[in-house]
């Protein structure tokens, strides 16, 4: 599989750079859990990180650059994931 290095932004992670694994259609995942254990055997906290495209740096017409992954610090992963259909109702999960 192919791996791109990811910059991600806020939180404990910020400045870091990892190589984040890229699905079929050739895009990092929309979301990304890191598990940090917890030092008295609990357990872990889940940090949430949304991926957004890179800032073309000003320009308003430019190629796609890349994508980073920002900090969520409300960690609602959760509700936003999964597909939702318009048959679907809204309050099932």
């Amino acid at each position: 599989m192919k791996s791109e290095n990811t910059p991600f932004v806020g939180g404990p992670l910020d400045g870091r750079v990892l190589p984040v694994l890229l699905g079929i259609t050739g895009h990092p995942p929309k979301v990304y859990r890191v598990p940090v254990p917890d030092a008295a055997g609990g357990p872990p906290t889940v940090l949430v990180y949304r991926r957004v495209p890179v800032d073309p740096g000003g320009r308003t017409l430019s190629l796609h650059r890349g994508w980073r992954y920002e900090f969520d610090p409300e960690g609602e992963a959760e509700a936003r994931s999964g597909l939702r259909w318009p048959w679907s109702k809204p309050g099932r999960r």
